[in-house]
């Protein structure tokens, strides 16, 4: 019960943290000692599970996919998208600075834990790292592009955000910003627009179950060098979740005259000595401390 429980929270930990953008559920998987069990089991959804589940083999179904595991895992994201991340999202709003501060920390800290896990650091190794480093730092530099409410791009959106929110480093809610439809996700949640959430939701399964598989593949005979580069993209990432940031906007019209701001790129600069940047240090810090106790309670 105690082991089902700290998945749990794990499970809302990496549901909280892709709300954020820049902030990859995938790093917290990484960190908390889950991703590759949790590859594994989606990556085990598949042609053969599928033909036990439809030959009347459902205990044989359920243990191929790590089915318990996985449950509790998802329930704990699922709670966390229902809570905790609708708390995360006001505080982008209302004190977004100390808000990025406190995951900077967290993201920078388990660069440590993530590295680690490398067994050895050869020339494929460090070459996989500067590789991720600049693809994230690329990813962080491009101009988000317009709002298209059309079925095969939202469904385009889910199959790319859903494998970035997998991937460490990589945050889902930033690719929805880079591809216009952050705000046209995000509203239709709230007004239960089926006629975006249908594509986006069947775009998320089948885009999270490939690339289980792709992945699943690549960490069986590519380990370390996977590693590696899921640590450049979780270093090229703190340039995305750097607290002292101007996001620059446009708003423009849509074609029903609804006028939607969207963002077109950031402009980075140093803080100023005051209450708030040290304030904004002080969360870093508490950033940085949770991700240790993570880890901590990950061995355990």
């Amino acid at each position: 019960m105690n082991a089902d429980f700290t998945l749990f929270l794990k499970g809302v930990a990496m549901g909280a943290a892709n709300v954020i953008p820049g902030v990859s559920g995938g790093t917290i998987a990484l960190v908390t000692g889950i991703y590759q069990r949790l590859i594994s089991a989606l990556g085990s959804i598949g042609p053969t599970s599928g033909r036990q589940l439809l030959s009347g083999d459902l205990r044989g179904f359920l243990t191929a996919i790590d089915a318990r595991w996985l449950t509790v895992l998802m329930l704990g994201v699922a709670a966390s998208i229902l809570t905790l991340a609708k708390l995360f999202d006001w505080l982008l709003v209302a004190h977004e600075k100390l808000t990025m501060a406190f995951f900077f920390g967290l993201i920078l800290a388990s660069i440590v834990y993530v590295a680690q896990q490398v067994t050895r650091w050869s020339s494929s190794a460090w070459t996989s790292l500067a590789l991720g480093v600049g693809i994230a730092l690329a990813i962080a530099l491009l101009s988000p592009g317009s709002e298209n409410a059309a079925p095969w791009y939202v469904f385009m959106c889910g199959v790319l955000a859903i494998a970035s929110m997998i991937l460490p480093g990589l945050s889902g809610s930033f690719v929805l910003i880079l591809m216009g439809n952050y705000a046209l996700v995000l509203g239709s949640i709230s007004r239960l627009d089926l006629g975006v959430l249908i594509p986006l939701a069947v775009g998320c399964g089948i885009g999270l179950v490939a690339f289980s598989h792709i992945l699943k593949w690549i960490f069986e005979r590519y380990a370390d060098a996977t590693l590696a580069l899921m640590t450049g993209f979780v270093v090229g990432s703190l340039a995305i979740i750097w607290p002292w940031k101007h996001t620059l906007t446009n708003a423009i019209q849509r074609g029903d005259g609804e006028v939607k701001t969207v963002v077109t790129g950031y402009e980075w600069y140093l803080p100023g000595l005051n209450t708030t940047t040290a304030l904004a240090i002080l969360l870093a810090i508490l950033g940085a401390a949770l991700i240790i106790l993570m880890e901590r309670v990950a061995r355990d």
